[in-house]
């Protein structure tokens, strides 16, 4: 059994890193009152911007196009968030629909100019990032095999922007603000924040780290740009109910969907796992995520004004 979880747990990480990530951009949208559907979507546009990169810039820099990929692809995310803000702060438009607009033009855009490029709608890497043990921390009983063993640069890069993120939102001015939005937009209008410029903040934040996440997973177990992230984005949205808007939460769930995903992708080379029919496996992840929220949801305590458009002078 232990062999089995030493086994499993490293591809766990690395299935939960691209969810932590995202769900971080969708807990900082959401935490100043925008509600982001689209991290599916902004997870497309960085996996594809990435994909691209990496793919023509390897041949002329090596192992740094990997890293100035992840830097594109959440640069893209950011970029491409852009139409959910103008829609969803500007216009003041309905931000589940405009959320899903951008869910539906990622995909199709990114696979045209994927055709367009390559002549297909797939984009291979030539090399992605390489798994290494931490030295000392490898050898500490239990916990060095679990974490420190054949682990990526891209999930301490995650971790370290998780602990930025909470900091950000509970111990800066800035994070006051951005939960001031969320909870009372319009009592933080009257204390003289720009509402509209943070909301706006946090929606690039969301998109950059949407893309991020879809770039870690090029990057890592991937490499290969297909139009499709599988579903990852709205795991992160769940996992953001699940983990109650809150970063540790949400690492706790994130890392719970990221094993559930983990059970289905590795069934076939763990042999206990191999008398389940692969339909129930690949089923799981998605099947314990709706068990999730039916058990979580009436507990669940959202920002207040999650998703309601901010007016001006309106009571």
């Amino acid at each position: 059994m232990w062999d089995i979880i030493v086994f499993i747990f490293p591809y766990a990480i690395t299935f939960t890193i691209p969810i932590l990530i995202t769900s971080l951009g969708g807990l900082i949208c959401e935490r100043s009152g925008v509600v982001n559907i689209g991290l599916e979507g902004l997870m497309i546009i960085g996996s594809f911007a990435s994909a691209l990169s990496i793919s023509k810039l390897y041949p002329l820099m090596g192992v740094s196009a990997i890293w100035l990929g992840l830097l594109i692809g959440a640069l893209a995310g950011a970029i491409f968030s852009l139409l959910h803000a103008f829609a969803s702060v500007s216009l003041n438009a309905n931000q589940v629909i405009s959320g899903t607009a951008i869910n539906m033009i990622a995909g199709a855009l990114t696979v045209y100019f994927a055709r367009f490029i390559t002549g297909s709608g797939n984009i291979q890497i030539i090399s992605g990032l390489g798994r290494y043990t931490v030295p000392v921390l490898s050898k500490i009983p239990i916990i060095g095999k679990l974490f420190f063993t054949q682990t990526y640069s891209t999930t301490w890069l995650v971790l370290l922007i998780l602990l930025g993120s909470w900091y950000l939102i509970y111990k800066t001015p800035f994070g006051l603000r951005v939960r001031a939005c969320g909870e009372h937009p319009q009592a933080a209008d009257a204390a003289g924040v720009n509402v509209r410029l943070i909301r706006y903040i946090c929606v690039l934040f969301s998109g950059a780290f949407a893309g991020l996440g879809g770039a870690a997973i090029m990057v890592t177990y991937s490499g290969e740009f297909n139009g499709s992230v599988a579903g990852l984005g709205f795991l992160a949205l769940a996992a953001l109910i699940f983990g109650q808007w809150k970063p540790l939460g949400i690492l706790g769930a994130t890392f719970f969907f990221g094993f559930a995903s983990t059970l289905a992708n590795v069934s076939q080379v763990v042999p206990a796992l191999t008398q389940i029919p692969g339909l129930i496996l690949k089923a799981f992840p998605y099947v314990v995520t709706l068990l999730a929220l039916v058990f979580f949801s009436k507990s669940s305590q959202a920002p207040r004004a999650s998703g309601e458009s901010f007016e001006q002078g309106k009571n």
